[in-house]
Parts: structure tokens; sequence; C-alpha cells
């Protein structure tokens, strides 16, 4: 009898143990298991950055592109406007009157007054006195004096680098320094103030130059014609 009794308590404290190491071993596989999973979880909570990676694509969309001209393509060329023809100069003789003394620049001119050949760089206009001296063209009266020799004086800029002078004019003026004057206006009127010229009687002394050189009044006047 004694004998049966140890053989079964054997057989039973075996099997305890085995079941002892099962528990413990399925234990520490469960640990291990949950640890893993834990440090996974927790590597993805401190690294979101890279698991947010996105595709070139939609990267290269979201940033904002300001587009001048489409690629593969230029820009027409600007056209400038076409300017409109230019108008000539018109122009027109001071006064109508006797041509008592021509322009002479490259000869001698023999002078009543002064009674010598001199140059003369305009020409002298007979008229009554006190009839209107006009303007010859359209410009900006550049400035008016007294000089001592030529007498009251009106100088008139115009377009194209063209001045007229009108000399020998009564003291009264029609019109002052700085006044833009039209074809045919009239500026002052015929005198007898020309020391240098007292014997060519009433008359205007007309000159004329082309960028502050001189010319012949008659050229200057043959453009009204063109």
């Amino acid at each position: 009898m004694s004998d049966n009794k140890n053989t079964g308590r054997g057989i039973y404290g075996k099997g305890y143990y085995i079941a002892l190491i099962l528990c413990a071993a399925a234990i520490g596989i469960t640990g291990f298991l949950y640890y893993r999973s834990e440090n996974e979880a927790r590597q993805v909570l401190q690294e979101p950055e890279q698991q947010m990676t996105l595709p070139a694509s939609a990267v290269e969309e979201d940033i904002p592109v300001v587009v001048t001209q489409p690629q593969g393509t230029q820009a027409p060329a600007a056209t400038e406007p076409t300017a409109a023809p230019k108008k000539p100069l018109k122009t027109a003789a001071p006064i109508s009157g006797e041509t008592v003394a021509e322009y002479a620049m490259d000869c001698l001119s023999y002078n009543e007054t002064t009674r010598d050949w001199r140059v003369h760089n305009g020409v002298d206009l007979a008229a009554e006195a006190g009839t209107e001296v006009m303007a010859a063209a359209d410009g900006v009266v550049y400035t008016t004096y007294a000089d001592d020799m030529m007498g009251t004086t009106v100088v008139i800029r115009h377009e194209d680098g063209y001045t007229t002078v009108y000399s020998s004019l009564a003291e009264e003026l029609k019109v002052s320094t700085g006044d833009r004057v039209t074809l045919g206006q009239a500026i002052g009127c015929v005198g007898e103030t020309a020391l240098i010229e007292t014997g060519a009687g009433p008359h205007v002394h007309f000159s004329v130059l082309c960028n502050d050189a001189a010319m012949d009044p008659a050229e200057f006047l043959a453009l009204g014609s063109e």
C-alpha cells in the first residue's frame, strides 16, 4: 500500500513543476511581446515627422509660383507709335514794304548813315512809321530790349533752332518777354530808333539766325512756301 501512495505523489509532484514552468514561460513571452509593442509605439510618438513625409509632387503643388510668361513662348515685341509727320514751319514777312538794304554777310554793303562799307546781317524793310510789325512765325518772345545802335528790338525763338530779330521798332511794344506769339501777330510798330540806320528812314531791320548763326532772311521766308 505504501508503495502505491509514494508513486502517486511522484507523478503528481512532477506535473505540478511542469505546469509551473509552462506558466512562467507564458508570462515571460507575454511580457516580451508587451515590451516590444510598447517600444514600437514609443518610437512612433517620438518621430512623427519622419512618418509623415509628403510625396514630391504634393510639395511642388503647394508652392505658389508667379508666372510672368508661358514657358517656350516669347512676349510680343512692343511697337512704338508711329510719329505723325512734322509740319513745315509757316513763315511770312513781318511787313509788306520796300527792301532798302539787302542781306550781305559774304560781301560788303554801303551804309548811307555811316557812309562806309560793312556787312549787313538782315534786310531793311521800309514802311510808314507806326505800321504794325508782325511775327514772322509761331514762337516765344525770348527778349525785348533797347539797343544803342539798332534801337528797340524784339527777339523771337521758333522751332527747329530758328530765331527772328526785329530792330528799329517804335519804343512802345505789343509783346513782352515770355509771350507766346503766332504767325502774323502784331509785336510792335515801325520806328526810326536804329541810330546806325537813320539814313534809311522809317523801317524794320529784320534778321534771322539758325542755331545762332546768321542766315539770309529770304531763305527763312521761303520755308513758308515749301
